[in-house]
């Protein structure tokens, strides 16, 4: 049977840690579908448009052909693109990729129930953001198969790089994209300085 990961993500921008999380995902599923999605839980995102064209760039210079970008696969309502990615591949078994920032939102996530009785729960621990019973406890209970990443992605923060203006975490690809549309405050910043 196909194993497909399903990773979409946030990401506002991608960075080095989305490319590791991705190349390790490569290595253990047949298929990996990665989506720019909005994520009702925040509230300033980069255009969705934006974000597909970032994680294009992302995997672009990868020789790994099973990862693709499937922009329709995006959705607010992750139980939606779920219902998408079946009928794209039927007969596959989908295992959803999370980041353990995210393990106290699954619940309250729309149709959970539902969403987790058609796929399996990998979460991607992430430096901050423990993953303890307790808090895996209430996805088991509505019948999460949650199953933990042994993956320690680089600390790199797309957050770190909007408000902070740390550009190690983005690739070249991703740096030029921004440059070249102007995407984040930090650049509006320094069209505002005088030049002389």
């Amino acid at each position: 049977m196909l194993k497909v990961a399903l990773f979409g993500t946030s990401a506002d921008p991608p960075t080095r840690g989305h490319l590791a999380i991705l190349c390790w995902l490569s290595q253990h599923f047949d298929q990996v579908a990665v989506w720019a999605s909005d994520n009702p839980f925040k509230s300033h995102q980069t255009a969705l448009d934006h974000r597909t064209e970032m994680l294009r760039l992302l995997i672009g210079d990868l020789d790994l052909r099973n990862i693709q970008v499937y922009p329709e696969l995006s959705s607010s309502r992750t139980v939606i693109t779920v219902e998408r990615a079946q009928e794209r591949w039927q007969n596959a078994e989908f295992t959803l990729v999370v980041g353990s920032d995210l393990v106290r939102q699954l619940p309250k996530w729309f149709r959970a129930r539902d969403l987790f009785d058609r796929v399996k729960l990998l979460v991607v621990p992430r430096p901050g953001y423990s993953i303890t019973d307790s808090e895996l406890d209430p996805l088991r209970q509505i019948g999460a198969d949650v199953t933990i990443a042994d993956l320690n992605a680089p600390n790199v923060s797309s957050t770190a790089y909007r408000e902070q203006g740390e550009t190690e975490g983005v690739t070249s690809p991703i740096q030029a994209y921004i440059d070249r549309e102007q995407l984040y405050r930090c650049h509006a910043r320094r069209e505002k300085l005088p030049t002389y």
